[in-house]
């Protein structure tokens, strides 16, 4: 009886652990997040690394405003609820990391065509610069930005955007490196300036950072 027993208990075993193997990131996941989209299976907003350069910033939305400023005929500033009644979109957009990492995500947010539409974006202008609440910066052309309608998205997987990720607003940057994401934004500057550099563009990574370009620009390579 007792060897009938143990083989049952360790039948159980293997399938509790042959189960949880099938399913690794299901005990991983927020409440209420979508493991899949359209057919095509999402990865968890906890499979993010934190790699931010001051830790995780928690945002009092009672004092939060998006500025959104720079060469352009109307500078503009919102609260967060005032952003909540923008229109919205959703794009599922795999975040590439220079670490080797990456994740697919169901993202929702404001598209930037919303942005510019209400702004008036002066004809000067070729940059999107992008401040953080921690001092983080970093920029796109404008035309990428443009052409690609990214988001501002405040949801991930359907929920709210957790802190780590960015709350209220991380970048989009489709089709370029995690360090262009920019997070915890609180001011889009229409710019002149092509050849502003951000906190890493500084430290030597590539001012496009495009995923299927070098991660660093070509002085840094070579000296590697």
């Amino acid at each position: 009886m007792w060897k009938h027993l143990c083989f049952k208990l360790s039948f159980f075993l293997v399938l509790f652990l042959l189960l949880g193997a099938a399913n690794p990131s299901d005990d991983r996941r927020e409440t209420g997040e979508l493991k899949s989209y359209q057919g095509k299976e999402l990865g968890s907003v906890n499979d993010f690394r934190e790699n931010s350069i001051g830790g995780v910033r928690k945002v009092d939305l009672k004092k939060y405003r998006l500025r959104i400023d720079g060469l352009v005929k109307k500078p503009l500033s919102y609260s967060y609820q005032e952003l909540k009644t923008f229109p919205r979109q959703k794009k599922l957009v795999t975040t590439h990391c220079v670490e080797g990492w990456q994740v697919t995500v169901l993202w929702e947010g404001i598209p930037f065509s919303e942005l510019i539409s209400r702004v008036g974006v002066d004809p000067k202008v070729n940059t999107i610069i992008f401040h953080g609440v921690d001092g983080y910066t970093t920029s796109l052309e404008f035309k990428t930005v443009a052409d690609k309608n990214m988001l501002l998205a405040d949801s991930a997987n359907g929920i709210s955007l957790p802190a780590k990720l960015g709350f209220p607003f991380i970048l989009v940057a489709e089709d370029k490196w995690g360090y262009k994401w920019a997070r915890w934004i609180e001011r889009v500057q229409f710019s002149d300036k092509a050849n502003f550099r951000g906190y890493w563009e500084q430290r030597g990574y590539n001012q496009k950072g495009d995923i299927s370009g070098p991660e660093l620009e070509d002085d840094i390579r070579k000296k590697k």
